[in-house]
């Protein structure tokens, strides 16, 4: 299997690592695709391996047994699927998967965990990756309990749209619907409203971003702040 040149790695987290510090993951990882639907993480169940994305998109779903699901965060080529592994969790109540199809590097657990315990300032980098992830999920919480629909379409459409190269988004309104928790007769009219304004385009399975100035400020303060702390906290500005 071929191993990651690191000035060559899509993924931001491993290519802003020290160089010692990859040199510790580097022959444990493995690429790998990944496919839309697949179930990196299973409620509840030890996590055996950890992803870096390279393309594509991961979502992390909250998935009680007495409700419907609903998206809490995504994962891109910024960062990790695995965190809890990091805090030393080693499950997690929720699930990662699959919403966007593309490639990962990926290690098992254990050599993860020695690495971490080798190089704390490794464990320094992942937990403030962590400690990004969580203010995104507050922010993700934040927004279904505070904003209107239409402003978080456009926060989830930006959110994609950080984590893609171009303005294509495969995605459909079914799929839509259940990662924000609202019926598919409000959300097809929400995207409907902002596709006759001319901000995005539709076709089957597909969403274009025409206009992400527009996004944004339709958006307002319901996107911005977990970006800003990802960039503070893993880039150090």
């Amino acid at each position: 299997m071929p191993k990651p040149i690191q000035h060559r790695c899509l993924n931001h987290l491993l290519s802003v690592l020290i160089p010692d510090d990859f040199a510790l993951l580097k022959p444990h990882l493995d690429i790998g695709p990944l496919a839309i639907g697949e179930i990196l993480i299973t409620a509840n169940t030890a996590i055996p391996r950890v992803w870096f994305v390279e393309q594509g998109i991961v979502s992390i779903i909250a998935a009680p047994e007495d409700a419907g699901q609903i998206e809490l965060g995504l994962v891109g080529r910024e960062g990790m699927v695995g965190v809890p592994v990091v805090l030393d969790a080693g499950r997690s109540p929720d699930e990662g998967r699959v919403q966007m199809a593309g490639m990962a590097w990926s290690m098992p657990c254990g050599p993860l965990r020695d690495a971490l315990r080798d190089s704390p300032r490794l464990h320094d980098s992942l937990l403030r990756y962590a400690q990004a992830a969580n203010v995104q999920v507050a922010s993700t919480a934040l927004a279904n309990g505070r904003y209107r629909l239409e402003q978080r379409l456009a926060r989830w459409l930006l959110m994609c749209h950080d984590r893609v190269d171009g303005d294509l988004l495969p995605t459909t309104h079914r799929f839509l619907s259940l990662m924000m928790g609202v019926n598919r007769t409000g959300l097809t009219t929400a995207v409907a409203t902002l596709e006759r304004a001319r901000v995005i385009g539709t076709r089957r399975g597909t969403i274009t971003v025409r206009s992400r100035d527009t996004l944004l400020k339709l958006a307002g303060k319901s996107y911005g702040v977990a970006e800003a702390e990802y960039v503070r906290l893993v880039d150090g500005e």
